[in-house]
C-alpha cells in the first residue's frame, strides 16, 4: 500500500510506516503525477484535493491534517466514492493560546491593569473560536460572540450578539471557516464597510482564512485616519503575500497560529485514527507516546509577583509572536519573486512551540486567584 503524504505532516513515519510505503512530497507542489499510484493521501491545507489532482487514480482514502477543508472538494471525492477524513479541533488549543500571546502584548501596549478592562468580540464560535470563548469567559472577559449558523441550531443557553455588535468591541477576532456560498457566506465578510467601523482604539486580529477580509479595503483603511490595529496570521492569496499589507500591520505571521508541536502531532493522529477505522485495523498509537520532553518545563513565583505579571511572564514564555512577525518581516526582504517560498519555508521549518500544559508552574505563598488564573489559561501546577 502507497501512501502519499504532504513532507511537512509530523511523525508520518512513527504513525503510519508499519501501514504501508510512505512516498513524502510538497504539499504546494503536489501533481496528479504524484498522486496517480497512491492507495492512500495525506494532506495539509496548502494542497488543493479535487478532480484536478485525484481524477485516474487509485486512491481510496484521503486525509487533511486540519482543521480546515475548504480545500478539498468533498463532493467529488464522496461522488467518486473516496473516504475523507479531517481533524477537527487538531490546532484550536494553539490557536487560543496565540490570540492570548497577542491579548496579552496588546493589554501591556494600552498600559491596562487587567485583561477584563477589553471587550471581546468573536466571530465564528466553532472549534476555535468556541475554544477561546470558554476560556475568555472564564478569565473574567466580558464576551460577545457572532456565530448565526450554530446560533440557529444550538443551544438557548448560549448568548449571541449581532456582527455589528461584535465588530464594537475593544478587540474583534475572526475565528470562521471560508465560505463562499450558503446564507451566511464569509469570503470578504469584513469589507470596506465593515471596516470603515473600526477605530483607533480597536485591535482586528485574523487567524482563520485570508479571504474573510477584503486586503484591498483593508489597506486603503489602514493608510487612512483612525485605523485600527492589526493582526494577520493568514493572508489572502499565500504565500504571495501583500508586502505593502506586510508593511501596515502591527503583527504579522506566516499562518503559524495553529503550529504548536500538540496542535501538530495530534492533527496526524486523527488522521492516523480515520486511516485505522477505514482499514478495519486496531488504533494503537497515541500523539503523547511521541511528544518530547519541552525545552522548558517549569516556571516559578511567589507571593510578591502580581497577577497581571505572572500570566505575561508564562505566556511569552511559552509563545511570543513577536519572534514569528520578525522572522517574516525579516524573510520578506528579499526580491518579490522569492517572497513566496520564504513564507513556505518559515512554516516548513517552524521552529517547536510547546502548549502552556507542557509547562508546571510552581506557585509558592500565592493567592488561589493566581492558582485559578493559571488553571483557566491551561498550565499544569505545582503547589
Amino acid at each position: 500500500m502507497l501512501i502519499v503524504a504532504d513532507e511537512n505532516i509530523p511523525l508520518l513515519d512513527s504513525f503510519f510506516d508499519d501501514i504501508g510505503d510512505i512516498r513524502r512530497v510538497s504539499g504546494r507542489h503536489m501533481s496528479p503525477t504524484d498522486v496517480a499510484d497512491a492507495d492512500i493521501l495525506l494532506v495539509r491545507s496548502v494542497t488543493p484535493v479535487n478532480a484536478g489532482l485525484l481524477e485516474g487514480s487509485r486512491v481510496k482514502f484521503v486525509g487533511t491534517a486540519t482543521i480546515g477543508t475548504d480545500h478539498v472538494d468533498m463532493a467529488w471525492l464522496a461522488d467518486n466514492g473516496i473516504t475523507f477524513a479531517s481533524a477537527p479541533g487538531c490546532n484550536a488549543n494553539s490557536v487560543v493560546e496565540y490570540i492570548l500571546s497577542v491579548l496579552s502584548l496588546h493589554a501591556e501596549r494600552l498600559d491596562l491593569k487587567d485583561w477584563s478592562e477589553l471587550t471581546v468580540g468573536i466571530v465564528g464560535a466553532g472549534n476555535v473560536g468556541g475554544a477561546l470563548w470558554r476560556v475568555l469567559d472564564r478569565l473574567g472577559l466580558d464576551v460577545r460572540v457572532s456565530d448565526p449558523l450554530r446560533e440557529a441550531k444550538d443551544d438557548e443557553e448560549e448568548s449571541f450578539h449581532s456582527l455589528e455588535e461584535v465588530l464594537a468591541c475593544d478587540v474583534v477576532t475572526l475565528h470562521t471557516p471560508l465560505t463562499r456560498g450558503g446564507e451566511h457566506p464569509t469570503y470578504h465578510l469584513i469589507d470596506a464597510a465593515r471596516l470603515q467601523e473600526l477605530r483607533s482604539h480597536q485591535l482586528l486580529i485574523n487567524s482563520s482564512r485570508g479571504e474573510v477580509i477584503d486586503e484591498e479595503a483593508l489597506l486603503a483603511r489602514l493608510d487612512a485616519a483612525d485605523a485600527p490595529t492589526v493582526v494577520l496570521d493568514v493572508w489572502d492569496r499565500e504565500p504571495a503575500i501583500n508586502q505593502a499589507l506586510v508593511d501596515r500591520v502591527w503583527l504579522a505571521t506566516p499562518h503559524i497560529a495553529g503550529y504548536s508541536l500538540e496542535g501538530k502531532v495530534q492533527g496526524t493522529e486523527m488522521i492516523y485514527q480515520a486511516l485505522c477505522r477505514f482499514l478495519g485495523l486496531p488504533s494503537r498509537k497515541q500523539a503523547g507516546q511521541f511528544l518530547p520532553e519541552p525545552p522548558l518545563s517549569k516556571l516559578a513565583f511567589t507571593r510578591a509577583v502580581q497577577a497581571r505579571e505572572a500570566a505575561d511572564v508564562a505566556i511569552r514564555a511559552c509563545y511570543d509572536p513577536r519572534r514569528d512577525d520578525a522572522r517574516l518581516r525579516r524573510g520578506l526582504t528579499v526580491e518579490s519573486e522569492q517572497r513566496g517560498r520564504v513564507f513556505d519555508r518559515l512554516r516548513r521549518d517552524y521552529p517547536v512551540r510547546r502548549e502552556f500544559s507542557s509547562v508546571k508552574i510552581q506557585l509558592k505563598g500565592t493567592s488561589r486567584s493566581l492558582q485559578d488564573q493559571f488553571r483557566m489559561l491551561g498550565f499544569k501546577l505545582k503547589l
